[in-house]
């Protein structure tokens, strides 16, 4: 069955309009000139994502699925948890649409540019759409407040709204085949891999196991074209090991390591990286997988100014950010080479928008400044990610205290990791999670000293739910906390810190 095989008079039913997919799929169908209707248990005050709705003329029934719900439809659709054997489900008179029959049907009809990695996904995504805009490209967007755009079949879903190109995040928790479906299914063009660090390894066993499901992206878009940080060796082994035959191009950033790391090679050997940033730098193995010399590289790096001058293959550029920290010059020339390479567009109408773009919210954050005290909030949540912020948090400002709301994914290993990165670069330590709370208990058993670093002033009984690590209250606690300590400066990290930020203006007399 093909879109065409409908008449424009059609009209689809859409079960479940409050949910994620059934919210996209309604606009998808109304913007393609079909009639939709919809319903959803939920009244409209209470249905999450009703604003994404507004201005489509698509009539819903909110709280029930009336009869006439059922006449007016030619086909339904239901949500994909709607079980056969509910109720509503037995009252379906009608040809039914499942959630896979839409997505092989209503193609994505546009060029896909998809963005995966540990971390940074999310900052060189927004700052790629803004240049879009910024040059009149509309990118599409999901438009489902507070949901993050890499989350189940939101990308590609996303990828078939109306808009002149899809940028899409891609991939979340790691989970094997994710990548693949998303690439296959929104028929993408090219891609970006910002970095492969460790993270989500509890279900997955391994970090090569990570890695792989990362490497989706490779061999999907194989004979195709891939942009890559050329300083992890962990994406240069998969293109070795996956026998990458399309167009790569690599990326890397010139200044002196600071730091010796240890990462899992794809042949199995431990590889030592001469880390710029976590994970990232100068290497070799003895398996033949060392630094490449680079297609775009980024010298002269000036953090103060938030400058630095990127050797490109047509030439220098000089480049002004508007946010800071060494792993935002990867990003940013990540992008740079996507808005050049994707979206067409030559380098002084990137550079621009580059010099404009503040950051996304909950990255490297300033929420408020409480009795003299700054408190900026940060998203990291694994090893790699707080290892990397905090270090640019220190050489950019000095002393700060560090609230830690994290609970990893990754389990006991990587906690530990992430509070001896936090014990490293923080003057004070305020553990806010359960988990930091115990390995806080055990690191002061150890060692005495550690009291006047280390401030413990609760044990939270709260239970993690995915990556969230503490509920409000005890962010609030933390924040109290660090605001009592003799430091200037304050950091809570983890998903808690920025979903629970608000409890910071609440300190402010």
């Amino acid at each position: 069955m093909d879109e065409s095989d409908f008449r424009k008079d059609t009209t689809f039913g859409v079960i479940g309009v409050c949910g994620a997919n059934g919210n996209l799929i309604a606009r998808i169908l109304k913007e393609r000139g079909f009639n939709v209707i919809g319903t959803d248990i939920s009244q409209k005050q209470d249905c999450r994502f009703a604003s994404a709705l507004e201005g489509y003329d698509i009539e819903v029934f909110y709280g029930e699925t009336p009869d006439e719900f059922f006449e007016k439809s030619d086909y339904i659709i239901p949500p994909a948890s709607l079980s056969k054997d509910s109720k509503v489900y037995k009252r379906i008179n009608k040809p039914v649409l499942e959630l896979t029959d839409v997505i092989e049907i209503f193609k994505a009809k546009k060029p896909v540019f998809g963005i995966t990695g540990t971390n940074g996904k999310t900052t060189t995504t927004t700052l790629l759409k803004k240049i879009a805009e910024d040059n009149g490209i509309n990118p599409c967007k999901h438009n489902l407040e507070g949901m993050q755009g890499n989350a189940e079949f939101i990308p590609i879903l996303q990828s078939r709204l109306d808009a002149d190109v899809g940028i899409l995040e891609v991939g979340t928790f790691g989970v094997p085949g994710t990548v693949e479906r998303i690439v296959k299914n929104t028929d993408m063009d090219c891609g970006l891999i910002t970095n492969i660090t460790p993270d989500h390894l509890k279900d997955l066993g391994s970090f090569m196991d990570y890695a792989n499901v990362k490497g989706e992206l490779i061999k999907e878009l194989d004979g195709k074209k891939i942009i890559v940080n050329g300083h992890d060796p962990t994406i240069i082994g998969l293109l070795r090991q996956l026998n990458y035959s399309g167009e790569v191009i690599t990326f890397g950033v010139d200044v002196t390591p600071d730091s010796i790391g240890l990462k899992e090679c794809v042949c199995g050997n431990e590889i030592t990286v001469k880390e710029i940033i976590s994970g990232c730098g100068y290497y070799f193995c003895k398996c033949g997988i060392t630094t490449p010399q680079v297609d775009y590289i980024a010298t002269n790096v000036d953090l103060n100014n938030r400058t630095f001058d990127l050797h490109t293959p047509e030439g220098k550029l000089t480049v002004k950010m508007a946010i800071d920290g060494l792993h935002n010059v990867y990003n940013v020339t990540g992008v740079i080479i996507a808005a050049r390479e994707f979206l067409g567009l030559p380098f002084d109408k990137i550079l621009k928008p580059i010099s404009t773009f503040t950051g996304v919210e909950g990255r490297m954050e300033k929420v408020d400044t409480i009795d003299g005290k700054t408190v900026f909030v940060d998203y990291a949540h694994n090893p790699a990610g707080v290892k990397t912020v905090l270090k640019e948090f220190q050489k950019l400002f000095g002393e700060f205290t560090t609230v830690i709301t994290i609970s990893s994914e990754s389990g006991y290993s990587s906690d530990l990791d992430i509070f001896n990165s936090v014990l490293k670069f923080s003057r004070f330590v305020v553990p806010a999670s359960p988990v930091s709370q115990r390995i806080a208990i055990e690191k002061l058993n150890e060692n005495s000293r550690l009291n006047d670093r280390i401030f413990l002033n609760h044990m939270s009984d709260f239970k993690k739910e995915g990556t969230l690590g503490a509920d409000k209250d005890d962010v609030a606690d933390g924040i109290r906390k660090a605001l009592n300590l003799d430091c200037e400066m304050i950091v809570a990290i983890g998903e808690a810190a920025t979903k629970f930020k608000s409890v910071i203006h609440d300190f402010k007399e």
